[in-house]
């Protein structure tokens, strides 16, 4: 794609590319930083609020994630139907109303375990259409040639937000208590669909008579499970997320409950998991040129796992040090390879498939997030909470030895 088309986007003359691309990051890093303190605030509301039990507290988690099992595959057609810029103001506000729910419920004295779930749903379906909606609207209004630096970027960005984010989180829970610290979030919403709503409308392509949406479903999933590249990468990201959320969805429980480490604790636990996002897309472009592109993903991946195997010798506060280590290794490792994957999919993508390419993605490797995390419960009710935490840190090394069995093995770059 082109710098001159731009796959149905339609700059206004006083806008120009480079504004539009800068208000879309200003929205994504404000959003991204109140998600980053609910990551931190929304467990504790049921851990120290309503004394949830450890597999409803992963089944939180869950349900926050199981949209990509339900919209994943339509998410890609619906976001070829609907104006971009209004699909995704308007999720912005589902998702304000759905956190800024919480709150409103405590103060009123009828807050529950019910209301935390269905909140985590609803705002996990909006979720799906925003993120769809976003990976493609970014190849829409950035140069070919530009897209890795920009996806280097937006991931760089996160990753800031998530190392400042649940440690900001922390100290707000300290200070405001969990339910209030999750306002913050619902005015991060308020205020990125008020900046995305000055941005010009982008439509996708095509006009006239439209594929029926089963049939745009099955021409993105093809072409993505038979690609000689995006097929293994698909099944890498999907082991990567699935191990990855079950470690999420165990973090705090088993800090607060097995470690026995303050709440604070977890705030910079989670940090580190931002930390090595941003170490990762900070080398990601450098080790792309200097090993290759495949060859980046899997030594960064087999790295990555190899840390994560030095978490469970946290046992306490003065060995929190591990779980610190084991979180920045394999989230440098996850963003470099995230990186590297996506940049390829929307740059070898047809332009009239890349939203069904988006969605089969998400679908299959974000579907497997809120199964991760509820058998990460279920696994730790059973046997416990170390050796849950055991059993999903080796798991992480599934991920590069799905690459390993792959025709990536032999290549230096994907293509």
């Amino acid at each position: 794609m082109s710098g001159n088309d731009k796959a149905g986007a339609t700059l206004a003359p006083a806008m120009s590319p480079a504004a539009v691309f800068r208000r879309f990051w200003i929205a994504t890093t404000i959003s991204g930083a109140g998600s980053a303190i609910t990551m931190v605030a929304l467990p504790l509301v049921a851990l120290t609020v309503l004394d949830a039990s450890v597999f409803e507290v992963t089944l939180l988690n869950a349900a926050g994630q199981a949209g990509w099992l339900v919209l994943g595959l339509p998410a890609g057609v619906i976001v070829q139907r609907f104006p971009l810029r209004g699909l995704q103001v308007a999720m912005d506000l589902v998702r304000l109303a759905a956190i800024g729910s919480i709150p409103l419920a405590w103060l009123l004295g009828g807050l529950t375990y019910a209301h935390l779930l269905l909140a985590a749903l609803v705002m996990g379906f909006a979720n799906v259409l925003f993120d769809i909606g976003n990976s493609t609207f970014l190849p829409a209004i950035v140069d070919r040639k530009e897209l890795n630096a920009r996806n280097s970027l937006m991931s760089g960005t996160h990753a800031v937000t998530q190392t400042g984010g649940p440690s900001a989180g922390a100290v707000l829970v300290q200070v405001m208590g969990p339910v209030l610290a999750l306002l913050l979030d619902a005015v991060s919403y308020l205020v990125s669909a008020l900046t995305l709503r000055t941005l010009p409308e982008h439509r996708s392509t095509g006009g006239g008579t439209r594929p029926k949406p089963g049939l745009l479903i099955k021409q993105g999933w093809t072409f993505v499970v038979r690609h000689a590249v995006m097929g293994p990468c698909l099944w890498w990201a999907t082991a990567t997320n699935f191990f990855g959320t079950a470690l999420l969805a165990l973090t705090p429980v088993y800090l607060v409950r097995a470690a026995n480490v303050p709440t604070a604790a977890v705030g910079v636990v989670l940090a580190m998991d931002g930390l090595g996002a941003v170490l990762g897309s900070a080398v990601a472009t450098r080790l792309a040129a200097w090993l290759g592109t495949a060859r980046a993903l899997i030594a960064t991946s087999i790295a990555g796992g190899l840390l994560a195997l030095v978490i469970p010798f946290t046992t306490s506060l003065g060995t929190l040090h591990y779980f610190m280590i084991g979180n920045v290794g394999l989230s440098a490792g996850v963003v470099v390879g995230s990186i590297l994957t996506r940049t390829y999919r929307q740059t070898e993508s047809p332009p009239e498939l890349l939203s069904q390419v988006m969605a089969t993605t998400r679908f299959v490797s974000w579907g497997a997030i809120p199964l991760g995390a509820a058998l990460s419960g279920l696994v730790a009710d059973a046997a416990g909470l170390r050796p849950a935490l055991w059993l999903v840190c080796a798991g992480t090394l599934l991920a590069p030895l799905v690459l390993l069995l792959s025709p990536l093995r032999g290549r230096r770059d994907f293509g």
